[in-house]
Parts: C-alpha cells; structure tokens; sequence
C-alpha cells in the first residue's frame, strides 16, 4: 500500500498530536495520566489502522533517538522507563482502533466506543507487563503483579474510560470533514430526527 503526500501529513499531524499530549499530564506514581491515548484513539479511527500505526511508530522512532516527545523526556535510555510499554501499546492500539473501525465501516457510536475499549485494554497489556518487568527487574524495587495491576490499570482507568467516550464522539464528528481519510467513519445514533 502506497501513501500519498497528504496521507502522511496526517500521519505526521497526529505524532505531533501525541507528542503534545504527552505534556498535558496529572502527576501520578510510577504511570502520570496524560492526553496521548485520546491522539491515539482518534489516529486509529480517522487514519486507518496502517497510517495510524505509522504515526505512533514515528513518534517512538523521534523519541527514542532522543527528541524530549516523550511525557519524561526521550532517548534510547527510555526503554527502560516503567512507563515506555504503553508507548509500544499505543502503536498497538492505533493498529488495532483502525483495523476494527474499518471492519465495521457504517457502524454506530456504540461500536466505536468498544473499539477504543478493545484500544485501552492492548494499551494496559504492554504498559502493565513492562511496568512490572522495569520496577522488579531493573530497578530493583519489589512490586507484585497485583500492585502493578493497580497502578497501572486500575487507578488509571476512570480518566482513560472517559477519553474513551469522548474519542468516539469526537471521531465521529471529525470524520464528517475528512471523509477521504482512513475507513468509513463510524454514524452517531439519530435520535428520532428525520432529515430530508
């Protein structure tokens, strides 16, 4: 599959999209909550799942040769961030949010936001189990799978289930204007208006 030039202007938009939310963060232990998951929600579902995945890989790429994109900086040295899985989960979920929407073109809201669920829950997967592997093995403190659990899912969640819904509603409303983009945007639900 080949890209267009405008095909990468939007890629490009949308790594400069999650670098920005990196920087729009609350301070929390170990994983601070930040705004990149709702840029990576919505590259899945205006993009497509391969320019979505584009995007994020670039922004791993810019970061890890030491462009300071990432929430706490930047360089190959961030691998070793407790928080750098859900970076790897992003791009996951940025694959897996354009793959889904595409599969189900002409879907309704409710489907979308199951499709950035199914994106938060590859997100925690990566994040978590790198959490866990970083803390114990790296940095040599001692943190249960459980705790890991907690503080990297569990305390998390409430914030990211609300961008959840707030992603699927955006999307829908931006897909309006960028219709050559990405899949088949997903269709909010008429409420009982007949339009002509």
């Amino acid at each position: 599959m080949r890209f267009t030039h405008r095909d990468l202007a939007f890629a490009a938009l949308f790594t400069a999209l999650t670098a920005i939310g990196a920087f729009i963060k609350i301070p929390i232990p170990f994983v601070p909550f930040t705004l990149q998951f709702f840029f990576v929600l919505l590259a899945g579902t205006l993009l497509g799942s391969r320019l979505a995945l584009l995007s994020q890989v670039a922004y791993l790429i810019i970061g890890l040769i030491g462009v300071p994109v990432f929430a706490m900086g930047g360089g190959p040295s961030y691998v070793l961030q407790p928080t750098f899985g859900y970076l790897v989960g992003f791009a996951g979920t940025a694959y897996l949010v354009g793959r889904l929407t595409k599969t189900g073109q002409g879907i309704r809201f409710k489907r979308c936001l199951l499709v950035n669920l199914a994106g938060l829950a590859v997100t925690y997967v990566c994040g978590i189990i790198h959490l866990y592997v970083i803390v114990n093995f790296v940095l040599g403190q001692a943190l249960p799978f459980s705790r890991a659990v907690w503080l990297g899912a569990v305390v998390c969640s409430p914030g990211d289930i609300i961008l959840s819904f707030i992603a699927a509603t955006v999307s829908v409303k931006l897909a309006k204007s960028l219709p050559s983009i990405g899949p088949k945007p997903c269709s909010m639900p008429k409420k009982g208006l007949m339009l002509p």
